[in-house]
C-alpha cells in the first residue's frame, strides 16, 4: 500500500507483447525456426552415435554369443534412444509446423509473441477488467503502441 494514499495497492498483471509481421520479423523467425530444426538434426545424430556405441561397448564385453542380460541392455539402450528419438521428432515437427504457419502470414498482420508481467496500481473506483487488458504492440522490436490503461 502507498503511504499516501492508503486505498490504493500494487498489483502484477499479465502484459500481452504482439508483433506486427514484417518482411524483417518474418525473415527472423523463420531463421530461428530453422536453427531450431537444424538442432534437433544435429541432436538426433549425436543420440544415433551415442546409442550405437553404447551397444557396441556392451556387445564387446560381452561373452559371445550374447546371453540374456546382455540382449536385455541392449533392448533397453535401444528403448531409450528411440523414447529420445521420438520426442526429438516431435520438436521438430512442431518447428516445422510453426514455420509453415509464419510462412502463411500476411504483411501487417498482428501475431502474438509473448507475454510479460507488469506492476500497476489500483484504487476505489478503477476498473479492474480495463487495467487488466494491457498490451504492447512490436513492429521490428520497436514498441509501436501500448494499448489498454497503463
Amino acid at each position: 500500500m502507498d503511504a499516501a494514499n492508503p486505498q490504493q495497492m500494487l498489483l502484477k498483471r499479465p502484459i500481452n507483447v504482439k508483433a506486427v509481421v514484417t518482411p524483417r520479423w518474418k525473415d527472423e523467425v523463420q531463421q530461428q525456426l530453422q536453427a531450431q530444426i537444424n538442432a534437433v538434426d544435429q541432436q538426433l545424430q549425436q543420440l544415433e552415435k551415442q546409442g550405437q556405441r553404447a551397444i557396441a561397448e556392451i556387445q564387446k564385453q560381452s561373452i559371445q554369443p550374447p546371453g540374456p542380460e546382455t540382449r536385455q541392455q541392449i533392448e533397453s539402450i535401444q528403448l531409450q534412444v528411440n523414447e529420445k528419438k521420438s520426442e526429438l521428432l516431435e520438436q521438430k515437427n512442431q518447428s516445422l509446423q510453426n514455420l509453415q504457419q509464419v510462412q502463411l502470414l500476411e504483411m501487417n498482420q498482428e501475431v502474438s509473441q509473448f507475454q510479460l508481467e507488469g506492476i500497476f496500481s489500483v484504487q476505489p473506483g478503477d476498473n479492474l477488467i480495463a487495467k487488466l487488458q494491457v498490451e504492447i504492440l512490436l513492429r521490428d522490436g520497436i514498441v509501436e503502441e501500448i494499448r489498454g490503461e497503463i
